[in-house]
């Protein structure tokens, strides 16, 4: 068993999961980033960022780092910022899973909170502004997660681990928030050689790719209304974009949980039900491969709870069923083409 000094030497090496198979041999897996520490993957890049601030100067012993974030990078954040001696303050909204709020203090962070839009959802646009006010009259560091490099950078060790694990991932889908991990991986996954086809999604209402602006309730994906999307959501990397309701990633969050007792977040059962609705338009035997960037377990109270979903109008139950046929169908043509295996290679009985 390998003995680590630090939580953060255990980021990385996470598994992969079979999630389903069809009768043309396409494979897809769901890489388990989320057990990285902190729950999520963010916290490669979180430690990356810290990482080049630290060899370019901005960031000296005893320093203050301020950042906007839903949690996972703020969590990220707070464990390395912990583990160095930094102070960290992360500027949030009651938007955030409760969970990840309550992570944040435990980790040590100062939380200072914004009003969300009338309406409600998400205020990254004021967030941003007051991270960056709070950095300009303390000299706080403040990484600005949308456009620092270390953000895609960070997940150049998630490429390798892939390409170890399985040579090539022929697609690789994943929820597009800051775009640091689906645009930082495939990045990395075409610099070792491969082909990879990147799938971004991103929630109905946000607009990264043009769509029309609206509420929305995934957390940590997406971008609203009057907000700049950054550098890091590198067009020239990702082959395809779609959209998901609340509904659908929601529904596809938690039949994953019932059909395999793995608790994933709401962004990244809208890329499990992305992959599962496309599944047959990749060419046959292919490996699909989605990113699950933060755990389940935070959203009991929302992603995972009836009432939460009801109260605002996305428990669909045609969609679980949908989500739930999907497999069923998979499974089926497996067993059909097996079948048809057998039979083809049966010895065919010669009459006398």
């Amino acid at each position: 068993m390998t003995i680590v000094q630090r939580a953060s030497d255990l980021i990385g090496n996470t598994p992969l999961l079979e999630l389903a198979r069809t009768g043309t041999g396409t494979r897809l897996l769901l890489k388990l980033d989320h057990l990285n520490p902190t729950g999520s993957c963010k916290v490669r890049m979180a430690r990356q960022m810290i990482d080049e601030a630290e060899l370019d100067g901005r960031l000296r012993p005893g320093g203050h780092i301020v950042e906007p974030t839903s949690g996972n990078t703020g969590n990220g954040l707070a464990l390395v910022a912990l583990e160095r001696g930094y102070r960290f303050t992360a500027v949030v909204d009651h938007h955030a899973a409760k969970e990840k709020l309550r992570m944040l203090r435990a980790l040590g962070a100062e939380l200072v909170f914004v009003d969300g839009p009338p309406g409600g959802g998400v205020s990254s646009v004021q967030r941003r502004r007051i991270a960056a006010r709070i950095a300009a009259e303390t000299g706080a560091y403040h990484p600005d997660q949308h456009n620092h490099p270390g953000n895609g950078n960070g997940y150049a060790g998630l490429a390798r681990e892939l390409v170890r694990q399985l040579g090539d991932v022929d697609v690789l889908v994943a929820a597009i928030g800051t775009g640091g991990s689906l645009c930082g991986t495939a990045r990395a996954l075409r610099a070792a050689g491969a082909d990879t086809h990147a799938v971004a999604v991103e929630p109905v209402g946000s607009i990264i790719f043009g769509g029309a602006p609206g509420l929305y309730h995934q957390t940590g994906a997406g971008s609203p209304a009057g907000f700049p999307v950054g550098d890091n959501v590198d067009r020239s990397v990702i082959g395809e974009a779609h959209r998901v309701s609340d509904s659908d990633a929601f529904a596809g969050a938690r039949v994953v949980a019932r059909r395999t007792g793995v608790l994933v977040g709401g962004t990244t059962g809208g890329a499990i039900h992305v992959a599962l609705r496309r599944l047959y338009s990749y060419r046959a035997g292919s490996t699909v491969v989605v990113l699950c960037n933060d755990s389940g377990e935070k959203y009991l109270d929302s992603v995972y709870d009836d009432e939460w979903l009801r109260a605002r109008g996305v428990l669909d139950e045609l969609a679980h069923r949908r989500m739930d046929r999907w497999f069923t169908t998979y499974a089926e043509s497996v067993r059909v083409a097996t079948r048809d295996r057998r039979a083809r290679s049966a010895p065919v009985a010669v009459s006398a």
